[in-house]
């Protein structure tokens, strides 16, 4: 793997793709904006000109600051990543470090002062946001070793027409969705016989709603201070894909239209029927970030049974079983594996069709769940954009996409990785391909979303802690209102407030 990423772009060159002007080698660490003379634009105005970026020709000597996010960085992956890119890429002199940033640091702030990162790892809605201000550049990927490895729907997250030509402005890493977190001892010991109707070997509130339901209501009763599903619902992340999964949506056009808002399109008003439902057998923790942020605690010390999060935070839930077993006088290799055995990722349960979680054999249809495509992008402010090409190619490897997954328990985009993996990663393909999983805008205005629909979950779950005669939401047409306001509020941020 060594001269890997100098073969690549020697091949860009010879296959004519990248011929043109090269680039100034330059010190990435100091930011500053585009190599002298370099143009991204072609005189025809076709859009940018990949041969005035890449020149297939690494720069030498010089430093490229990456950008990760917190969590690859916590458990140790980010430091094997540069590591091994900095071995592979020695005889060059290119050095990669950490950014030593915020991960929700703002490109389009810290860029043009030199202050921002060369490459980035953040989520499609954050990267994309980008695009418009030429903040990124666009990436070859058709000549990238990942590139027919990575499913279509993963890539339309980063395309992007610019003066009609269609550009891939980042690199998919893994996939962001939302799965369900149980504690597997936690069950009831009679789950065979009195929790699995079907007979699948499946516990039942682990396949639908109505049985989770049902079994918090449950553990609540037999176990003071103990609860069953527990999630912050003022989360718009995860509780948008209730109203996803009854017509809702973000925005039109497959989320390209930002004028047409649809959080309170079709029978929507149903997921948050359910929300509400959930939040009545929760503490007053779901109405802010409190479950959030306690969720992985709780699950350990038994107070939660279950929860729902995204797949690259498993390791954090295992750490904290560990130690909880540990603190019980196991051994660190005993609580590991039984942490291992009892810590289950899955699928999240299916939804009554009628949206009433204490009916009967309900009819069942999938959750919807909101989904982000994490992936690497390279600064357009950057002084050496092949060793960060090159950087990228690295760290999308089989071999490096495979460490994350073990590493961080995600769930790759690569469809080899994937399929090696089997299991969690198999089950979101499965989800993305189906249209289960509704990617985040990859545009703009996705920014002026969160805070209208957040105000809104939040009050939402509020409500079932409010007297009976207090309550803003315990009809359809209350629940219609409050989502079509959530609507209003949202076009008024990007079209009024903001002066488009």
């Amino acid at each position: 793997m060594r001269r890997k990423g100098y073969r690549f772009l020697a091949a860009l060159l010879c296959a004519g793709l990248l011929a043109g002007c090269g680039a100034g080698s330059g010190d990435g660490n100091d930011g500053g904006g585009a190599q002298d003379g370099q143009n991204t634009q072609t005189d025809g105005g076709d859009g940018p000109d990949l041969s005035n970026i890449y020149s297939g020709e690494l720069e030498q000597n010089v430093t490229i600051r990456v950008l990760e996010n917190d969590t690859a960085i916590e458990q140790g992956y980010f430091q094997e990543l540069i590591d091994a890119f900095n071995e592979a890429y020695a005889e060059y002199g290119i050095v990669a470090v950490d950014a030593n940033m915020d991960q929700y640091s703002n490109l389009a702030d810290d860029g043009p002062y030199g202050y921002g990162p060369d490459v980035l790892y953040q989520a499609n809605d954050v990267l994309m946001k980008y695009v418009d201000g030429k903040h990124i550049y666009p990436i070859p990927v058709q000549e990238l070793e990942c590139y027919s490895q990575i499913p279509e729907r993963a890539w339309e997250a980063y395309r992007r027409e610019i003066d009609g030509v269609t550009y891939h402005m980042a690199v998919p890493v893994n996939v962001q969705t939302g799965m369900l977190y149980y504690r597997k001892d936690l069950l009831p010991e009679d789950w065979e016989t009195a929790w699995d109707d079907n007979a699948n070997g499946i516990p039942d509130m682990i396949e639908n709603w109505n049985d989770m339901y049902r079994f918090s209501q449950q553990r609540m009763a037999e176990n003071e201070g103990q609860f069953g599903y527990m999630r912050s619902m003022y989360d718009v992340y995860f509780s948008s894909g209730f109203l996803f999964s009854y017509g809702g949506y973000v925005f039109g056009s497959n989320n390209t239209d930002p004028s047409d808002v649809g959080f309170s399109a079709g029978d929507s008003w149903m997921g948050a029927s359910v929300l509400l439902q959930q939040s009545e057998l929760m503490n007053e923790g779901c109405i802010d970030d409190t479950i959030t942020v306690n969720a992985y605690s709780k699950l350990a010390d038994g107070t939660y049974f279950a929860t729902m999060t995204t797949p690259d935070v498993y390791t954090l839930f295992l750490k904290e079983l560990i130690l909880a077993y540990q603190a019980q006088g196991m051994d660190e290799e005993a609580a590991r594996a039984l942490a291992e055995e009892n810590l289950v990722m899955t699928q999240v349960p299916m939804l009554p069709a009628s949206a009433d979680l204490s009916e009967e054999n309900p009819e069942l249809i999938p959750l919807k769940t909101m989904g982000g495509v994490n992936g690497y992008a390279i600064s357009a402010y950057t002084k050496a954009p092949n060793a960060c090409l090159a950087f990228v190619e690295f760290a999308t490897s089989y071999e490096m996409v495979m460490r994350r997954c073990e590493l961080l328990g995600i769930a790759p985009a690569r469809s080899d990785v994937a399929e090696n993996r089997g299991g969690t990663s198999e089950m979101i393909y499965q989800k993305l391909e189906e249209g289960n999983v509704v990617l985040m805008p990859s545009v703009t205005e996705v920014d002026q979303i969160w805070t209208p629909a957040q105000s809104f979950f939040s009050d939402l779950a509020k409500d079932a802690f409010r007297e009976p005669g207090e309550k803003k939401y315990d009809d359809p047409e209350k629940l219609k209102a409050g989502l079509a306001q959530v609507d209003q509020q949202i076009h008024d941020a990007i079209f009024t407030l903001s002066g488009q």
